[in-house]
């Protein structure tokens, strides 16, 4: 199995960057894992309208981005939610019976485009909170890392 993050907008927190690459380490003994940052479109303001454009163009980036053939799942707030052992659960039959290339995309401030989300296989919520694009990063990841472990049966605490 192969797993691609694409995320809009670099990580900048030192904390965040230690904990991603230490996430991104432990998981390299059961999965390949890459992360793609997609540039972050920066003509956005507050305004509805501007937003929507930022969204739209950050959208086309990603979809350039994505492996023909791949399970895209959209990380969105009103997504499914998981357990942990029912998100190993889906992974390992993914594993089993899907492709065998799983693709996570994380938006960037102004969201995902509305665009992308048609193209999800599936939505994901990782919380009803609201995270900021480099916390959910480092959050998919220890999820992903935890599945593994649940679905070889290692231990990880509760």
């Amino acid at each position: 199995m192969q797993i691609s993050i694409l995320a809009v907008g670099k990580v900048r927190e030192k904390y965040l960057l230690e904990g991603i690459s230490d996430f991104s380490a432990r998981i390299r003994p059961y999965v390949t894992c890459t992360i793609t940052e997609i540039p972050d479109d920066r003509g956005g303001d507050a305004r509805d309208d501007a937003k929507k454009m930022s969204c739209k163009r950050e959208g086309e980036r990603i979809s350039k981005e994505i492996p023909g053939g791949s399970y895209v799942w959209v990380l969105d707030p009103a997504g499914k939610r998981y357990s942990s052992l029912s998100f190993a659960e889906r992974l390992k039959s993914l594993s089993l019976d899907g492709p065998h290339k799983i693709v996570f995309i994380i938006g960037g401030p102004h969201g995902i485009s509305e665009e992308v989300k048609k193209e999800a296989d599936e939505l994901l919520s990782l919380s009803p909170m609201t995270f900021s694009h480099e916390v959910a990063r480092f959050l998919l990841l220890e999820q992903l890392y935890r599945a593994f472990r649940i679905n070889r049966n290692e231990p990880y605490h509760k």
